[in-house]
């Protein structure tokens, strides 16, 4: 359910530049708000206020908008008018279809000597016997009720009428509050047995296994059911379950009343926290495939991150590069004969490598200046050895416009210093083929 907050105030408040303390004019309908709170301490200066299709049940912390003009509460719980003595400039009040039995609560309006629309139509009140009559006849001030206006001639005959219309008033309430109170008995009655059924259906039996019609199960013993795992024979019929219980809430009958609407939202929560949980599952990615199921190793680039390769008749460097301010703590390299992966926070990027190399030979080295990241890796059967080191470059078809660009400044854990490298981008078979993955 809603609740009234700073950050839904300030959400609604963008004509205002989110400044709430200046507001003048609040929409927060289809909130489902169930109560009436903070609006009084945070918006002092305002003048319409819109708080239509809630679940609000009693009119309260409202009485210090002096400023108020009108107040909009349609389509709510409300079942006393209250409250309303302090907002001095009210001139419109609108409480349609709302669940107002008592009439006489109108009297407390009495000191809103500014208020001239009132709407009462939806209301068991408006049932009454002399609705109308009762209504003109205790609020003089009124000029328009119901969207009617309020003749001259209306108000005299109501006002002569008065002490006979009173007392049929009175009775009327008193049926009403009767009927009223037999509804609650039974909604929270209903509602304890819910709550009952519902303790029972979410405990499992004693052997920690969910179960249902003996006949039914003994068929599906005999079908091909019975192969599935038992927490799918238990999720299929928890499934089963729900979506049962779902279509008979909309199929049962009901009373319209502040118990049934409260009971619809929530069995309106409840189906959409169960989706959410579905989609919850749904949106986790399974583990990326690194290896296939025969060995064979694949190309991925989760991180997406550019890279070069260095081919010559001794070694294979690899060229990444990795984010210039990123801690080496967070990198982790792997070195294989056919392929090398590399973690980056946690996503990997793996290479086929075009030859057979030394993983106990390879070496890993970052630079201090731009941060790349540059594996050395000796093919099987080559030595390296110290000194320059010239390597056959090939520049990528796919991007003409970039050139050659040099890594240097590499430094090793040993201190030893180490030749400049020239490095070039992935030849364009290479990303062709990654691509097709």
């Amino acid at each position: 359910m809603g609740w009234i907050t700073e950050d839904l105030i300030r959400r609604n408040a963008e004509h205002n530049d989110c400044v709430i303390f200046s507001l003048e004019e609040l929409s927060l309908h289809q909130q489902e708000i169930e109560r009436l709170e903070h609006i009084d301490k945070w918006c002092r200066d305002l003048k319409i206020l819109y708080l239509q299709n809630n679940l609000i049940g009693k009119i309260e912390n409202v009485s210090k908008l002096k400023k108020l003009e009108y107040l909009n509460l349609a389509l709510n719980n409300i079942e006393k008018i209250e409250n309303l003595e302090g907002c001095e400039e009210l001139a419109k009040l609108d409480l349609t279809v709302n669940f107002i039995g008592e009439l006489s609560s109108i009297k407390t309006l009495k000191h809103n000597i500014h208020l001239k629309e009132l709407f009462l139509m939806g209301n068991p009140c408006a049932t009454f016997n002399h609705y109308r009559e009762f209504v003109v006849a205790t609020l003089p001030q009124l000029k328009w009720l119901d969207g009617k206006e309020i003749e001259p001639s209306e108000r005299i005959k109501a006002l002569q009428d008065y002490s006979v219309i009173e007392p049929q008033i009175r009775e009327q309430e008193k049926d009403h509050c009767l009927k009223r109170s037999k509804l609650k008995e039974e909604a929270q009655r209903k509602h304890q047995e819910e709550d009952k059924n519902e303790d029972e259906r979410s405990n499992p039996g004693s052997d920690g296994h969910w179960y249902t019609d003996i006949n039914a199960t003994l068929s599906s013993l005999e079908s091909k059911d019975h192969l599935q795992a038992p927490d799918m024979q238990e999720y299929n019929t928890k499934k089963l379950d729900e979506s049962e219980d779902d279509l008979e809430f909309w199929n049962k009958p009901c009373l319209f009343t502040p118990e049934s609407r409260l009971e619809t939202l929530r069995h309106m929560e409840k189906q959409r926290k169960n989706q959410e949980k579905l989609s919850e599952k749904k949106k986790v990615k399974p583990p990326r495939i690194l290896i296939t199921g025969n060995g064979n190793a694949l190309n991925v680039n989760e991180p997406k991150i550019d890279f070069s390769l260095n081919d010559n008749e001794k070694q294979i460097i690899l060229d990444l590069a990795v984010y210039r301010y990123m801690d080496t703590s967070l990198i982790d390299v792997d070195v294989q004969p056919t392929y090398v992966r590399v973690m980056i926070k946690g996503k990997p990027f793996q290479l086929v490598l075009p030859a057979e190399v030394r993983p106990d030979s390879s070496s890993a080295k970052r630079s201090q200046t731009t941060g790349h990241l540059v594996i050395c890796m000796p093919k099987v059967g080559e030595v390296i050895t110290g000194g320059q080191q010239a390597f056959k470059s090939m520049k990528t078809t796919s991007d003409k416009s970039r050139e050659q660009t040099n890594a240097s400044s590499f430094f090793t854990t040993s201190g030893v210093g180490v030749p400049q490298i020239t490095a070039y981008r992935l030849s364009s078979w290479l990303i062709v083929e990654i691509q097709k993955l």
